[in-house]
Parts: C-alpha cells; structure tokens; sequence
C-alpha cells in the first residue's frame, strides 16, 4: 500500500509539472501569435500593442483550449481510480 502511494505521489508530480510546462508553452505560443498579428497590421502606438495582447491572452485563459490542459493532470488519476475498481470489484 505505501508502495501504491508513493507511486501516486510521484505520479502527481510529474504530472503537475508537465502541467505547467506546457501551459508555460501554449501560452508563449499564443502570446507569439498575438504579437505576429498586430505587426502584420499595426494599429496605433506601444500601449495600444500591449493592450491589443493582453486582452487576447485574457481571452485565451478562459478559452476551452486552455482548460483541456487540466486533462494532463486529471486524466491519469480517473485512469487509475478505474483500473483501480474493474480489478477489485468487477
């Protein structure tokens, strides 16, 4: 059993850092994307720039494609907590 945890454990970790690398990643992406549009089409000064991105990644951190991240940390411990019930009780 403490083997089972310490298992889970680590999983948990490794998880959550891949996780967050790769939010770090998406959102680098899509902040580069924000940034290669305006300069394809500049549509004022700095502040307008950095506004223009800042509401794009605002609208990002509530995009779905954002959210389904969370399915790299989740979708492992749903996983195991199934196997977990087909070999003990079905």
């Amino acid at each position: 059993m403490i083997g089972f945890l310490r298992a889970i454990v680590i999983w948990a970790v490794v998880g959550a850092v891949a996780y967050f690398i790769l939010r770090i990643y998406a959102r680098s992406l899509r902040r580069e994307a924000l940034e290669k549009e305006w300069d394809a089409a500049p549509q004022g000064d700095t502040e307008a720039r950095e506004a223009f991105i800042d509401k794009g990644m605002a609208d990002y951190e509530g995009s779905l494609r954002n959210r389904l991240l969370v399915i790299i940390f989740v979708l492992p411990f749903i996983a195991i907590a199934v196997l977990l019930y087909l070999v003990n009780y079905a």
